[in-house]
């Protein structure tokens, strides 16, 4: 028996989905936490937001 199970087969929509999600989520949590303006130049308010977000998150940022 190789003691594999269908219960602990994913199944492929689900695994698509989190592998999808997963970079998407990284890249807001990394916006949030660390961008400093980095990549947020694009103007005021997207600077604003993420500095309000890192305020709401409790992460010092100056």
């Amino acid at each position: 028996m190789s003691g594999l199970t269908t219960s602990s087969v994913i199944p492929f929509p689900r695994l698509l989905l989190w592998l999808l999600a997963v970079p998407v989520l990284l890249l807001i949590a990394y916006l949030v936490l660390m961008d400093n303006g980095a990549i947020s130049q694009t103007g005021a308010y997207l600077h604003e937001l993420m500095h309000d977000g890192r305020h709401l998150l409790g992460v010092p940022c100056h």
